[in-house]
């Protein structure tokens, strides 16, 4: 639902450092109902996690979104999935286009290991999961977006 999206957007700024909210003005902001339409038709994000020894890793992933949740396939025994058995939380970034016609919305949350056969049927059916070793299903907690003049129109 495009509320839940919106309401955790709004949380992120309302908490934001003054430098956060200023890199991020209101009026270049998403609204809830442009969150869910880009996010919706995007597939694939940079995922950021942190290794063990505090090192940061990124690497890209398909996504399926329902709500504020966020499902992420990985092969089982990735050093994703060994990241976020040691530190439970996960960035990612969805972005396209460039200069005037870019957007970018940030999420980061908490983040659980779940079973392929733990995973919903419809997670397992939106995406080829045959090869998925273990979902890595993200909560929002915070939300940061930006498009830039262009990019909208």
């Amino acid at each position: 639902m495009s509320e839940i999206l919106a309401a955790v957007q709004e949380r992120t700024f309302a908490r934001a450092m003054e430098a956060t909210a200023a890199s991020y003005p209101s009026e270049h902001r998403l609204t809830g109902d442009q969150l869910a339409v880009y996010l919706d038709r995007r597939e694939f994000a940079v995922v950021g996690s942190t290794r063990a020894d505090g090192r940061p890793h990124a690497a890209m992933s398909s996504y399926f979104r329902r709500d504020g949740t966020f499902w992420l396939p990985t092969v089982g025994g990735s050093v994703r999935e060994r990241n976020i058995r040691a530190q439970p939380w996960t960035t990612m970034v969805v972005t396209e286009g460039d200069h005037d016609h870019h957007i970018v919305v940030i999420i980061e949350g908490p983040t659980q290991i779940i079973a392929p056969a733990d995973a919903p049927l419809e997670i397992c059916q939106a995406m080829s999961s045959d090869w998925v070793g273990a979902w890595l299903r993200l909560r929002t907690e915070r939300l940061l977006s930006y498009a830039a003049s262009a990019a909208l129109s």
